[in-house]
């Protein structure tokens, strides 16, 4: 691919643009030659790029010149790139003002950003298993493991759950997600906040059973509390004791080295009550050679 084409694809999925967040180039998935290194995201009036790897100086200066003239013509009010090959994956700001309450658009719902941050706040891949839980979730008491931001539980809270119980050990990530559910003027008094290690914890966890959907959706790795190769069948173990009668277990995965068996063995092993219904398709701005490589969201039903 060159720059040109870049540019004609980049015009391409610009034609609809809305506030709502988008990927509007996706070169992770290694389908485009010589751009495995770049994402670039429409975020309402910013727009958004993000180097994985550092790259030479004139490629560099022929990708920024491209992303000043579609920021210019698509009337972008900020354009933020991120380094994220550099130790804390610093944002630089390129042109324009960032927003004082940055926010991603998903399905009429907001999410509050933070580009201090090299994970910003909100994971767009997401979508459609976001979109899963709330066909399914009114009524429902749900587990959200590894919450982050919050953002499943806002997506559940305004289709109708009866209750989110939030666990994650960041604690600033559930303040975020607080303030997501308060922008987004949802009640937060069925809504729990835990700020606990999910493998110590699951006492506190239990407290709320029998739970109706359990969302598990862990980074690949964390430093000192997880790594998904070894410790994801730990919480699968836990499934039992904590599922109602035919809850239904979306069970998520990041890691490029693991596949759908690694999540699928899992279950036959440690909780051969759950059978495996469907997998998630992927967003199709998110295009992939190597889908196995790519998210995974599988989707359980304990019969």
């Amino acid at each position: 691919m060159n720059i040109s084409e870049l540019e004609n694809l980049l015009k391409e999925n610009l034609k609809e643009k809305t506030k709502e967040f988008k990927r509007i180039f996706h070169g992770r998935g290694n389908l485009y030659d010589g751009y495995s290194f770049l994402t670039i995201d429409s975020i309402d009036k910013i727009l958004f790029a993000t180097f994985f790897e550092e790259i030479g100086k004139e490629v560099e200066e022929k990708l920024l010149k491209l992303l000043e003239s579609i920021y210019e013509e698509y009337s972008f009010e900020c354009l933020v790139l991120q380094r994220r090959y550099l130790n804390g994956g610093e944002n630089e700001i390129l042109k324009g003002i960032l927003p004082r309450e940055a926010v991603a658009w998903e399905n009429g719902l907001k999410y509050q950003l933070n580009f201090s941050n090299k994970n910003i706040g909100y994971f767009a891949d997401m979508k459609n298993g976001r979109e899963f839980i709330t066909s399914i979730c009114e009524g429902k008491n749900i587990l959200n493991l590894f919450s982050y931001t919050c953002a499943f539980s806002v997506a559940a809270i305004n289709a109708g759950a009866k209750q989110v119980v939030n666990v994650d050990m960041a604690k600033n990530a559930l303040n975020t997600g607080r303030e997501n559910h308060r922008i987004n003027s949802l009640d937060s008094k069925n809504v729990k906040f835990l700020p606990f290690n999910i493998l110590k914890s699951w006492s506190k966890i239990r407290k709320f059973a029998s739970y109706d959907i359990i969302i598990i959706d862990p980074p690949s790795f964390q430093k000192g509390s997880f790594a998904a190769s070894k410790d994801y069948r730990k919480i699968i173990k836990k499934l039992d004791e904590l599922a109602a009668e035919n809850c239904i277990v979306l069970s998520c995965l990041n890691a490029p080295e693991l596949d759908s068996s690694f999540i699928r063995e899992l279950f036959q092993d440690e909780a051969s009550s759950f059978r495996f219904i469907r997998k998630i398709d992927n967003l199709s701005t998110f295009p992939t050679n190597e889908e196995e490589r790519s998210l995974k969201n599988l989707v359980f039903q304990k019969a």
